[in-house]
């Protein structure tokens, strides 16, 4: 065998791997593992991170009646707010306030950035919502949140004023909410993408992930099972990846629903969104911790 044959079977067994992951689709890592980083374990439980326009992260700690502001540039810690409401999810509209869902009255609250609070939503003609969990915004400015019931050690009620745990929808200015999706076990995490087309919403007790249309008058229809697996908070990167958040750390799927990858956290993960200022940096919230890594994908928010 020649000197230049030797070569090139040489060169094919370098490169084999590289050919290998060309013909079948698969693409350099997201993430490095040992790049994960705990920043700190000092809560009861954290939950309903999202990021304002300049990249910081709000997140709360329900059991303490807290929100907490991690600042993205220094990457120091500061309470935004006490008294939240018992703040669960969260998320920012365009006018920078922060929309919470405070489950303590079964409410949402808009919270102007000096802190500032107002009550969005009170009820459904005149009964308590079981306990708005997580929320998210469509660019038309109406509003998603799931409102499941898990009964908390601070309420005085210790059964629901409502019979379903459904998905609801309050447009913009309203306060005519309405049920957008039923027949769900516990409906809990929730994320649209950024076209206002589609939404996601995770049936947390039921372990499914169902994916929605939007309609124009905010209407869902569709209801196609993406993926086999719940999620308690969830959110979407710029290739329309979904990242949602349970046991084992965070699952990385593609748009048509498989599994591309796992983030592994030693603590359950809650929830989780993109961070930084070219939010390249996802923050896990994981009960009585917080996590952040470094991505090579970028959040939507």
């Amino acid at each position: 065998m020649n000197i230049y044959r030797i070569s090139f079977l040489i060169a094919i067994g370098l490169f084999a791997p590289f050919f290998l992951n060309a013909q079948s689709g698969i693409s350099a890592p997201l993430f490095v593992q040992s790049d994960l980083k705990l920043v700190s374990s000092k809560f009861s439980f954290t939950e309903g991170c999202s990021v304002d326009k300049n990249g910081d992260v709000f997140f709360t700690d329900q059991p303490n009646d807290k929100i907490w502001k991690y600042k993205a540039r220094d990457q120091q810690l500061s309470v935004f707010l006490n008294k939240s409401g018992r703040a669960n999810g969260t998320y920012f509209d365009k006018k920078g306030n922060l929309i919470t869902c405070a489950d303590e009255e079964g409410q949402l609250w808009s919270i102007s950035p000096s802190g500032k609070i107002k009550i969005v939503l009170n009820s459904k003609l005149g009964k308590q919502f079981n306990g708005p969990n997580d929320i998210w915004i469509h660019p038309n400015g109406g509003m998603y949140f799931t409102d499941p019931y898990y009964q908390r050690d601070y309420w005085k009620r210790t059964a629901p004023d409502l019979k379903n745990e459904d998905v609801y929808y309050l447009p913009k200015g309203s306060n005519a909410v309405k049920v957008a999706a039923s027949g769900m076990v516990k409906p809990n995490g929730i994320v649209g993408t950024p076209d206002g087309k589609y939404l996601y919403v995770a049936d947390n007790r039921a372990g499914k992930t169902y994916r929605f249309r939007i309609e124009k008058n905010g209407d869902l229809i569709g209801k196609d099972l993406i993926i086999e697996r719940g999620s308690d908070g969830m959110t979407l990167d710029n290739q329309g990846r979904l990242y949602l958040t349970g046991a084992g750390g965070v699952f990385i799927y593609s748009p048509d629903g498989k599994l591309l990858d796992q983030i592994k956290v030693t603590e359950i993960p809650t929830n989780v969104c993109f961070f930084g200022e070219d939010r390249d940096h996802l923050f896990i919230t994981a009960r009585k911790a917080i996590y952040v890594i470094k991505m090579q994908s970028q959040g939507v928010e």
